[in-house]
């Protein structure tokens, strides 16, 4: 009788109890190429990398996979590790501390709301910006759910204070040349 070094059974084999090998097209018994080292290698590697291993173990199963001839050879050598490294979880913060989601403000809303302040520095010449960019931020908040409702409300509020009061001073004024003649 031959010697042989594997058993009758291999050790791949389903139902044996033994870790089943990397699963893939490749069947057990198939010729390992050098990328099938290398690639058992790297995953013996995080497995290190990641505390799985010790040294001295880490050392015996690399030159393992580099003795290896056939695929699952290599496979019992990475059958117990993860195939690569784990991804690390980042622990689990409460929604309490969780920075709250705030809507985007409007720029219109902003513009409309700068435009009115300014009516009083410009004597009313920004109230018609201050009002058409406030309707226009007003239909754009509604269409799209944006923050800004209350800067669109004041510049629209300001706009039209100062546009009704410069009607009234031209209303003024026309009267007045009228009544002198």
């Amino acid at each position: 009788m031959s010697y042989s070094p594997y058993p009758r059974w291999q050790p791949w084999q389903q139902g044996r109890g033994l870790p089943q090998p990397w699963g893939g097209p490749t069947a057990p018994s198939m010729r390992a190429s050098h990328a099938d080292r290398e690639r058992a290698v790297d995953v013996l590697r995080a497995g290190y990398g990641e505390g799985r291993l010790e040294k001295p173990e880490f050392d015996r199963r690399v030159a393992r996979a580099y003795e290896a001839r056939t695929v699952g050879e290599l496979a019992l050598l990475v059958a117990d590790l993860p195939q690569g490294p784990v991804p690390h979880t980042a622990p689990a913060v409460p929604a309490v501390f969780l920075p709250a989601h705030r809507a985007r403000v409007n720029g219109k809303a902003v513009a409309a709301a700068v435009c009115g302040g300014l009516c009083l520095v410009t004597f009313g010449l920004t109230g018609i910006p201050a009002v058409v960019l406030g309707h226009a931020a007003r239909a754009e908040i509604a269409r799209t759910g944006e923050e800004g409702d209350g800067l669109a409300l004041t510049g629209l509020a300001l706009g039209w204070l100062a546009n009704a009061a410069w009607a009234v001073l031209m209303f003024l004024s026309f009267a007045l040349a009228l009544a002198s003649g």
